[in-house]
């Protein structure tokens, strides 16, 4: 835990709901905290009638930066940002909410179990909280997800805290090491962002940096990328896989999900018991196990958090069937990595995809695809990419541009998506991209594909 924030002056860019979050522990902590924002808002407006300073710029304000000693900075904030660069040049200490949070964590605190991921970081994460309370524990799933990790953490409220942690808030951390951490899974994600894959992939490494301190390591096995880079962490380390598992891994033997890393071959659950259903959910289960075991979790209570597990909206997730046709939100696979693990779910789609690719070629998943397409409808920026990749590898499929991008956009897209489909087909909205463009978040997406959908039922 660090300490000797009373008097230190610490600017805190953006104040959204983690700046907000920072800035308040901050005072609490007795820093002189400045708050920057490029516009006027509610939040900044409350900061202030609590007697914080703040102000609003566009371009990084060199006497602000003099002043200061540290930036807490949104992770939304690249390195390339100039309020990032500018505060780098002046010496100032540059890292996010999660950083924040742990070296403010009081003594005695909660321990952290953290996962981080190119895809499945909220399923597992909150596979790993519902396993936690099986076993008896006050936990909560923070992070990535929900509330802000440094309400949780100052809150004391709490035995062990389920940390999900994406490659912005890992990159901008430089100390935080979680008591057992699990890298999911790698594909190419926020390439705008990092600038290129190594960068990405080195990122989330941050996650394991606790099993240098005598925590544990935990990778997946099957992802060759997750492999290599777990095979140089100092420490225990620990792997997960969907075959059999060797001595120190969790796996699967019979359709049982299987632990040899803590246990000699104990049965932990059956994998048909994982919802969502899919191998790629049943790795996420492995890795929430994994975790838990690490801290001591029975076995017992794996099979209960697991089996009373309820899954999180718009991850795989059916919501209607209209004149024989299935149609089923995953509006959560906002990268084509992940859109592969729905699309291979289903042996006949009509496939809605589109939005921001974040800097990543669709043109493999599409190759990867082709085969189980009935026909495609594209929305959003990027949707000439995805067309462009489709013309090359199923050209045989119907494909259908919606140009639109007004509230009404979902509703074309749903009208065309069904007159391509026919009975025993799946109607899948994976986008493979962000959803920025044209909506608040992937939750409002799959909201508006759920209602479109409702209509056309005339439920």
């Amino acid at each position: 835990m660090t300490s000797g924030y009373a008097g230190r002056p610490v600017l805190v860019a953006g104040s959204g709901v983690s700046g907000t979050a920072c800035a308040r522990a901050l005072v609490a902590a007795g820093a002189e905290v400045t708050v920057l924002d490029r516009a006027p808002s509610e939040r900044l407006a409350a900061l202030a009638g609590e007697g914080v300073a703040t102000a609003v710029a566009v371009d990084p304000p060199a006497d602000l930066l003099a002043k200061a000693s540290d930036l807490v900075v949104s992770p939304v904030f690249a390195p390339h940002h100039p309020l990032v660069t500018a505060a780098v040049a002046a010496g100032l200490s540059v890292y996010c909410e999660p950083e924040l949070a742990w070296r403010l964590r009081p003594a005695g605190s909660a321990d952290w179990l953290a996962l981080t991921g190119t895809n499945g970081k909220t399923t597992a994460v909150t596979m790993l909280a519902s396993i936690l309370a099986a076993a008896g524990l006050r936990t909560r799933a923070v992070g990535n997800i929900g509330d802000p990790l440094i309400d949780a953490v100052l809150a004391a409220d709490t035995d062990v805290l389920a940390v999900e942690l994406s490659s912005y808030q890992l990159h901008w951390s430089s100390t935080l090491a979680p008591r057992a951490g699990a890298y999911l899974n790698l594909a190419d994600d926020h390439l705008d962002w990092h600038g290129d894959r190594d960068a990405y992939a080195t990122a989330k490494t941050a996650v394991w940096r606790g099993a240098a301190h005598g925590g544990t390591a935990v990778g997946n096995a099957d992802d060759p990328g997750v492999a290599a880079l777990l095979a140089d962490v100092p420490g225990r380390r620990v792997s997960f896989t969907l075959g059999e598992p060797a001595e120190g891994q969790l796996g699967v033997v019979d359709g049982v999900l299987v632990d040899r890393a803590y246990g000699d071959g104990v049965a932990l659950v059956a994998a048909d018991v994982v919802r969502p259903a899919g191998p790629h959910n049943v790795a996420n289960a492995l890795a929430a196990a994994a975790l838990a075991r690490a801290y001591g979790v029975p076995p017992q209570a794996v099979a209960d958090g697991l089996g009373g597990y309820t899954p999180q909206a718009h991850r795989n997730q059916p919501v209607g069937t209209v004149d024989g046709v299935a149609y089923v939100d995953d509006s959560k696979a906002t990268n084509p990595h992940a859109a592969l693990a729905s699309l291979t779910s289903y042996s006949r789609v009509v496939w809605i995809a589109g939005g921001q690719l974040k800097g990543v070629d669709p043109d493999e998943l599409v190759a990867r695809v082709a085969d189980r397409l009935a026909g495609a409808v594209l929305l959003g920026a990027d949707r000439a990419e995805i067309a462009a990749a489709l013309s090359r590898h199923a050209p045989q499929i119907p494909v259908i541009e919606v140009a639109r991008s007004d509230d009404g956009a979902m509703a074309d897209v749903v009208a065309h998506a069904a007159r391509l489909a026919g009975p025993g087909d799946t109607v899948l909205l994976a986008p493979a991209a962000a959803s920025y463009d044209m909506f608040a978040s992937y939750a409002q997406r799959g909201d508006r594909f759920a209602a479109e959908v409702g209509r056309l039922s005339g439920s």
